[in-house]
C-alpha cells in the first residue's frame, strides 16, 4: 500500500514537473513571439523613417535648397528665383542704391543687413506690394542703406554690401539685393563666402561680371557703406529693418510701421504724406 502511494506521489510529481515545463515553455514562446513582433515594428518604423528622410532629401534637391548654403542647387530653382525678382523690379528705374523715379515726391529709406532674416521677411512680403503700388507709379522711391545687425563679422558685412553697391554701378543693385534676400542662408552658418557673392552676381540678368568685380575694389563704395552705418547710428536705429520716410528733398522722419509683413501701415503713411 505504502509502495503504491509512493508511486502515485512520484507520478504526480512528474506530472507537475511536466506541467511546469510546458508552462515555462509557453512563457518563453510568448516572450519570443513578443520580441519578434517588437523587432518587426522597429524595423517597420525604421523603414518609414528612412522613407521620410529620403523624401526630405528629394524635396531639398528638387527645390535646390540647402538651408545653410542659400544658393539653389538646381538650374530650375535659380531660374524661378530670378523670375520672381524680375516680376517685382521689371520696368522700374534704378540708379545706385535707389529704386524708382529719381523725381518721386516721396522717399523711403530702408536700412537693412543682407543677412538679417527679418529684413528677408519684409523684402519678400510687404515690399513687393509697396513697390507695385507706389514705386511703379512714380510716387515713391526707395533708398537702400546698410546697417550691421545680423552679420557677425564686420569685414563680411562690408564685403557683401560693397558687392551689392558694385551691382548698383550698373543700375542693378536692387536685383542683387532681392536675390540675396531670396537666397539667404541659415543665420550664423557662415554661408556668405566669395563663392556665394559670385554666384549671386552670375544670376543678375545682364550684369557684366568683369566690371562688377573691378568696381568692388572701389574705396568710394566702402566709404558709402561706412556712411550708411553712421547715418543709422545718428538716427538712433538699433535693429533692422529700419525706415525713414518723408517728402523728397526734405529731412526724412523715422518711420515705425509696427509690422514688417503687412503692407497696410506703409500704405497709410504714404497716402497721408501724399494727401498732406
Amino acid at each position: 500500500m505504502s509502495s503504491s502511494v509512493e508511486d502515485d506521489e512520484a507520478d504526480l510529481t512528474r506530472k507537475q514537473r511536466r506541467e511546469q515545463a510546458r508552462t515555462k515553455r509557453r512563457e518563453l514562446e510568448e516572450a519570443e513571439a513578443a520580441d519578434t513582433a517588437r523587432r518587426k515594428r522597429l524595423t517597420q518604423l525604421g523603414i518609414v523613417a528612412a522613407v521620410v528622410v529620403v523624401a526630405i532629401v528629394v524635396i531639398l534637391i528638387a527645390t535646390g535648397g540647402g538651408s545653410k548654403t542659400g544658393i539653389p542647387k538646381s538650374a530650375q530653382a535659380k531660374s524661378q528665383t530670378v523670375t520672381e525678382v524680375s516680376a517685382v523690379l521689371g520696368g522700374i528705374p534704378q540708379k545706385g542704391n535707389v529704386l524708382g523715379n529719381p523725381n518721386a515726391p516721396l522717399t523711403l529709406e530702408y536700412f537693412g543687413d543682407l543677412q538679417c532674416p527679418v529684413c528677408k521677411d519684409f523684402t519678400l512680403t510687404s515690399l513687393p506690394t509697396i513697390v507695385e503700388k507706389w514705386v511703379r507709379s512714380g510716387k515713391l522711391k526707395i533708398e537702400y542703406r546698410a546697417m550691421e545687425t545680423a552679420t557677425r563679422e564686420p569685414e563680411i558685412f562690408k564685403n557683401q554690401q560693397v558687392a551689392a553697391l558694385a551691382a548698383g554701378k550698373q543700375n542693378k543693385m536692387w536685383d542683387y539685393l532681392e536675390l540675396f534676400y531670396h537666397e539667404q542662408g541659415e543665420e550664423d552658418s557662415g554661408y556668405v563666402t566669395e563663392s556665394y557673392l559670385q554666384q549671386l552676381a552670375q544670376q543678375v540678368p545682364g550684369l557684366k561680371l568683369a566690371k562688377w568685380t573691378s568696381d568692388r575694389g572701389s574705396s568710394e563704395l566702402s566709404s558709402q557703406v561706412e556712411g550708411d552705418v553712421q547715418t543709422a547710428n545718428s538716427a538712433g536705429f538699433t535693429g533692422t529693418p529700419a525706415f525713414r520716410l518723408g517728402k523728397s528733398g526734405t529731412a526724412l522722419e523715422k518711420f515705425e510701421p509696427g509690422t514688417f509683413t503687412e503692407p497696410g501701415p506703409y500704405d497709410a503713411a504714404i497716402e497721408k504724406l501724399l494727401n498732406g
